[in-house]
């Protein structure tokens, strides 16, 4: 049977979590029955070992000078060196002349940062890890790097948000290539229980930021999430902190840069994309443990967040499957 090859491209630095996720996932899609199957192989500048940022040694497998398409997949993985990498004259020719010959063409985290070197992702839609999306942005301007999304598609070029969303975007690729049924029985077999959508986003807005450095407001935030199907309107929360709402405006503004009722609406919907993801409930009883009057108000608020209706990101979750 024809195999896929699949090349992964690692370099000094490179993120170790950033190549296991895909290749580990792949051969678990071979030990499935996937067919064709993955023909799995790491190329590194000169086939030398790749010494990856925790210090961990990976022995070279494919010199990236001698290697020659036409491959189906060509995937850059990202990591501590990447700058020394994407200022690597030979090694960002040699990426780009693979990816001309590749029929797919991905980035694991700061990869993208490579992979935008070669000029191929200019006037594309990208994502990278959201440390390094401002640097790569500044550095790369003809790239439209989007810091939220887990994964993007654009075409034939793929790019993932970084370490453990590499395993989202293999995912992604092996329901592509042989169909849902045996991506959900891979997430199964590495024992990742939700399969997440490419628009989810990186950071919740619960771990995004250090907790506000103002007691007031600060316990008005464990409030909000402890108790979503309350009254948490803007007058409920400045009567609960005993200040006018005007205050509680400034406030919210200022430590969280939104206000209370945005606040609140985002808390609210990133419950119900837990509920939706990880259980059967309908999305009415979704809707009033979240807070929400109703099951089109939650659509609106979620469509709003997320870019897509809670239906459509469940089915996507593969939630009760």
């Amino acid at each position: 049977m024809e195999e896929r090859l699949f090349v992964i491209v690692a370099y000094a630095g490179a993120e170790l979590l950033d190549i296991a996720c895909v290749s580990d996932a792949l051969d678990v899609a071979n030990r499935l029955g996937a067919g064709p199957p993955y023909l799995i192989r790491m190329a590194s500048p000169g086939g030398r070992d790749v010494a990856c940022g925790s210090g961990l040694v990976l022995r070279g497998q494919q010199a990236l000078e001698r290697l020659s398409g036409p491959l189906d997949t060509l995937l850059v993985a990202g990591g501590q060196g990447y700058e020394a990498a994407a200022a690597d004259v030979r090694l960002v020719g040699h990426v780009r002349r693979l990816a001309r010959e590749s029929r797919r063409v991905a980035s694991v985290c700061t990869g993208a940062g490579v992979l935008a070197a070669t000029g191929l992702l200019d006037g594309r839609r990208a994502t990278t890890h959201w440390a390094y999306a401002g640097a790569i942005a500044g550095r790369y301007p003809r790239v439209r790097v989007d810091p939220a999304p887990i994964y993007i598609r654009d075409g034939r070029f793929c790019t993932a948000a970084g370490v453990t969303s590499a395993l989202d975007l293999t995912l992604a690729l092996i329901e592509d290539d042989h169909g849902a049924e045996l991506a959900r029985r891979a997430a199964r077999g590495l024992v990742t229980y939700l399969q997440r959508p490419g628009d989810q986003r990186q950071m919740s807005m619960f771990v995004a930021a250090p907790p506000p450095d103002h007691d007031l407001v600060r316990a008005l935030v464990g409030y909000v999430g402890a108790h979503l199907d309350a009254d948490l309107s803007a007058a409920a929360l400045a009567r609960r902190a005993g200040v006018s709402g005007r205050h509680l405006a400034r406030l919210f503004a200022g430590r969280l840069g939104q206000s209370p009722a945005r606040y609140v609406r985002g808390a609210r919907a990133e419950a119900a994309a837990q509920l939706l993801a990880s259980t059967s409930l309908p999305v009415a009883a979704v809707a009033r443990r979240c807070g929400f009057g109703s099951a089109e108000t939650l659509r609106q608020a979620f469509t709003d967040r997320y870019g897509v209706p809670p239906a459509r990101y469940r089915q996507a979750a593969g939630a009760g499957r």
